[in-house]
């Protein structure tokens, strides 16, 4: 009866560290679409290319927009509006450590959103503006 005492214990064990590797896969996006298939799964719903090029570019009744650091077309270094600090490239297949840090997204999102809406943004917001970034291609 040891013997498979042991096989249990050890496969508890395996399940448990598997349970803990899938947690902490979900909890860092792996690409931009990761994170894209994260926030259209909050919402429920597809998210729109176009709607999120039009979020990108207009002010939402603040001063800036987010084309006001990133560029209309955010494919080439930014500048922050207000400290003239560069900002690498926002669109994925520009600059590929973009979209693949949760914390980094969730972080960004929420002082850019901020600052531009004045509120954070919802997971649809999010996922539009997404991927239409993911849309720019070199």
């Amino acid at each position: 009866m040891q013997p498979f005492n042991t096989f249990l214990r050890s496969a508890c064990h395996a399940t448990t560290l598997l349970a803990c590797i899938a947690a902490l896969s979900t909890a860092h996006a792996a690409t931009a679409a990761d994170a894209l298939a994260g926030f259209t799964a909050q919402t429920g719903s597809a998210a729109v290319a176009a709607r999120g090029q039009e979020f990108f570019t207009k002010t939402h009744g603040r001063e800036w927009s987010c084309a006001s650091c990133h560029g209309a077309v955010p494919t080439q270094t930014g500048k922050h509006a207000s400290t003239g600090k560069p900002i690498s490239p926002l669109a994925p297949a520009f600059n590929a450590e973009r979209f693949t840090d949760k914390a980094k997204i969730d972080k960004w999102f929420r002082r850019n959103c901020n600052d531009v809406v004045g509120r954070e943004c919802t997971a649809s917001e999010k996922a539009d503006v997404l991927s239409w970034l993911m849309t720019l291609k070199p």
